[in-house]
């Protein structure tokens, strides 16, 4: 009788604990989607905006997708509450589904994250860039130059990095004052930091396999990377990956012809690791000379 009593002590305050804990996990999670939508509101300058969204908000919507499942978790260890009595193997079971809900919001939660939303916040993010820009000095409304006509505005380093997409650059130019404003954008392909002249236009000229692969070891190869700019070199070694070839991307591109009627190429192109990538041009020029760019 006594066992039983504290059995449905503990039984009522876990069940206390658990609605008390589910109400704070759901707060917080609304505090934080509400503090983003907040901060998002507050960011003025188009460009700082597009900054905050693109380095915060998937990041900011895991956090309050981790808050949820937790939510979950504790809502259904209320379940049963002031109808049952305490019972080790009840409990035991009770905690099992409870762990095993809220792990599945989460894994919900990111595969949604990973699949569908970005394709949502690419939407998002090219209305925040391409937003007209107006000249604070002059209220004067900018217009976004074409890449034909950027280039005069940047330097040879700049121009470089786009040469290579590790970097874009969109400029601005108040066409009554001819006052210009550059904005740094991340390229569709990664490229290092040059430690000489700083731009990012370090890229892999060479690969030589060091210890060939085989079915059930990675190999090893050294890269070399040149700067597309300054020309300095340097060597790393990395595990072999299987390599991706855009040979059948390229012939693809090659037979569209005519670019009438084309408002958007979008490339996927899946790794090794199952990891998926997503770019999008405007044109099959600017298409093809990335697939070439990749392959390389």
């Amino acid at each position: 009788m006594q066992e039983s009593t504290t059995g449905d002590a503990f039984l009522n305050i876990w069940h206390h604990a658990m609605f008390i804990g589910a109400i704070i996990f759901a707060v917080i999670a609304i505090i934080i989607y509400l503090f983003h939508q907040v901060k998002v509101s507050g960011v003025k300058d188009f460009k700082q905006k597009y900054d905050y969204i693109r380095q915060n908000e998937i990041r900011t919507y895991q956090i309050c997708f981790i808050s949820l499942g937790i939510t979950v978790a504790c809502l259904i260890n209320t379940y049963g509450k002031d109808s049952l009595s305490f019972d080790w193997v009840w409990f035991m079971v009770r905690l099992f589904i409870s762990l095993a809900g809220g792990v599945l919001v989460g894994y919900i939660a990111a595969l949604v994250l990973k699949y569908y939303y970005p394709t949502r916040l690419y939407k998002k993010l090219k209305k925040w860039r391409y937003m007209p820009r107006v000249n604070p000095a002059t209220g004067n409304t900018m217009r976004l130059l074409s890449e034909a006509e950027e280039d005069v505005h940047l330097d040879e380093g700049m121009q470089a990095e786009e040469n290579v997409f590790s970097v874009d650059y969109d400029v601005w130019v108040d066409e009554k004052t001819k006052e210009t404003k550059i904005e740094k954008y991340p390229g569709h392909l990664e490229a290092l930091q040059c430690n000489n002249c700083g731009f990012y236009t370090m890229k892999v000229v060479r690969e030589e396999i060091v210890t060939a692969p085989t079915q059930d070891t990675e190999g090893e190869l050294i890269k070399y990377y040149e700067c597309q700019y300054c020309g300095s070199v340097r060597a790393t070694q990395f595990q072999i990956a299987r390599s991706n070839d855009a040979a059948d991307l390229l012939a693809a591109l090659n037979k569209t012809g005519s670019e009438e009627g084309i408002d958007l190429i979008n490339i996927e192109i899946i790794d090794s690791t199952g990891q998926k990538r997503t770019y999008n041009f405007q044109s099959v020029e600017q298409a093809q000379k990335f697939l070439n760019e990749y392959n390389s």
